[in-house]
């Protein structure tokens, strides 16, 4: 009894006065730079609605391109999508080794039943013959956590699941992003089409005016055919603008988890490119670098590679075991549920790696280093968020003054085209006016639909780079991440990108 009381204070002692192995994870703290530099002034060549984006815009932010059919489209995304599927049962996998993990810190209990028959050797002193032996019992083993090694596992397996469940959320801002630009992408080549149709209707009546006049011999049939040649220019360029309609309604398609083909008729009919009314931004949300998932995830990464570095640590120190077992044994049946057939045994195991040849050493040099490149990674994926935001806000603006740009281009060449056409037909111009003319509309109004599709595009890259958009999802899709230690907090400056 004295030998046992004094073995439970020595595991007391140890359990008492031993801390888990490894750091004690602490994240890296950033400093989130200021965007002034890059916003909008309201002084640029765009007109509209200017104001700032707010967080309640992010988490839906769609809605600001007043499309409904986009809307609709983004919601079956949300629904259907087979990424997002995947992602939602990544988590689902983390969420169960959560539960294996913890399980290592609860005893486990085992039952079991034997039977043997065995004979001896005729030739051994004590040879009995044969022998029958029954067995019966729980079998119990509980590993004491003493140096963390277990906890730490939980903690890696806690932080893989919050890792996960922004990886699921971080999806779903890609694949909102995805939709939308497939969608405008979609209305954008819409626009061209109609462009080239309408260009090319009136080089045809322009082919047919001259073709009548030759005919008539009042031009020669140099005018003629290069009239031709401009209008079937023209009519090249219909079928790949057609080619890029099927492309992206069948990328919508399979964004929305449906079979290409099955979304023609609700994208067959002709639609305006969709705009936001906020065309001129001058403010973001503070510490919006926190609202990208992406880096959320990074982060949690780290930490659970920095818990099983703490693991792999906790391999140099021994384990201490509570075993034990009870049950019957007998080598007659009939009196095997007797009380002389109760057999017990408890006691500590302890084990201890005197010699692994620097397997373990070597482990927790290669955790080490795994944690080094997670820190790595985790501060790449801030400056390239900086970057993608600091390039949309720039694209966004620019773009604005490009399409004025072209506008007013689009106009001065609609003037131009009827001025050379009533110059040839008086007589004062030869027809390369004309064809100069008409090439420079078609080449302007191509751009200008370009230049509007871009506009939207880049709004939704500046809403995808500040992390937005999945707002919708509920709370059985996207859990609520775990509340981070305050040093996690992106502090707010406008210096440059800085982690410890």
């Amino acid at each position: 009894m004295r030998i046992n009381v004094l073995v439970i204070l020595l595991i007391s002692i140890l359990i008492a006065g031993c801390a888990a192995t490894g750091t004690r994870y602490s994240p890296p703290d950033v400093v989130e730079p200021g965007f002034s530099d890059v916003l909008q002034n309201g002084t640029d060549a765009a007109s509209g609605e200017q104001g700032a984006i707010t967080p309640e815009m992010l988490a839906d932010w769609w809605h600001s391109l007043n499309d409904p059919i986009l809307t609709e489209l983004i919601h079956n995304a949300l629904e259907g999508n087979l990424d997002l599927k995947e992602a939602k049962a990544s988590v689902q996998e983390a969420r169960s080794l959560l539960g294996i993990s913890r399980a290592g810190w609860f005893p486990f209990l085992d039952v079991g039943a034997a039977y043997e028959k065995s004979s001896s050797s005729d030739n051994m002193i004590f040879s009995t013959g044969e022998n029958d032996t029954y067995q019966a019992g729980f079998d119990a083993a509980w590993e004491i956590d003493i140096f963390g090694g277990v906890r730490r596992g939980v903690e890696a397996a806690q932080a893989d699941l919050q890792a996960r469940r922004e990886n699921l959320k971080s999806v779903w801002v890609s694949l909102t992003g995805e939709v939308a630009q497939s969608y405008i992408a979609l209305r954008t080549y819409q626009k061209r089409l109609l462009v080239a149709e309408t260009n090319l209707e009136n080089q045809i009546e322009t082919y047919e005016i001259l073709q009548s006049s030759f005919k008539a011999g009042l031009i020669d049939e140099l005018d003629v055919q290069q009239a031709r040649y401009n209008l079937e220019r023209t009519r090249s360029t219909i079928p790949a603008i057609r080619s890029g309609l099927e492309l992206n309604k069948n990328a919508l398609a399979v964004l929305t988890g449906t079979m290409p083909g099955n979304l023609h008729s609700l994208l067959q009919d002709r639609k305006p490119i969709p705009v936001s009314s906020l065309r001129i931004i001058t403010g973001i949300p503070a510490n919006t670098l926190r609202q990208r998932p992406d880096i959320r995830a990074a982060e949690r990464r780290l930490a659970a590679q920095t818990a099983r570095t703490g693991q792999a640590k906790a391999d140099l120190y021994p384990k201490f075991t509570l075993i034990g077992s009870i049950g019957l044994e007998s080598i007659d049946s009939s009196s095997f549920f007797s009380s002389a057939s109760a057999a017990w045994n408890i006691g500590p195991k302890i084990t201890w790696p005197i010699f692994h040849a620097g397997s373990i050493r070597n482990n927790i040099q290669a955790q080490t280093a795994i944690q080094d490149q997670l820190l790595a990674v985790y501060e790449k994926t801030i400056l390239d968020a900086i970057k993608e935001v600091r390039n949309a806000l720039v694209d966004y603006a620019e773009e604005q003054n490009r399409r004025h740009s072209l506008s007013a281009a689009v106009q001065a060449a609609q003037t131009a085209v009827g001025l050379a056409q009533d110059k040839y037909k008086n007589g004062l111009v030869d027809f390369n006016n004309v064809l100069d003319a008409q090439r420079s509309l078609l080449s302007l109004e191509d751009q200008l639909a370009l230049s509007e599709g871009a506009i939207s595009t880049n709004l939704v890259r500046l809403y995808k780079a500040l992390g937005g958009g999945w707002g919708v999802m509920d709370d059985d899709e996207s859990p609520e991440p775990a509340e981070a230690p305050d040093s996690t907090i992106i502090q707010a400056s406008d210096s440059q990108v800085m982690t410890k």
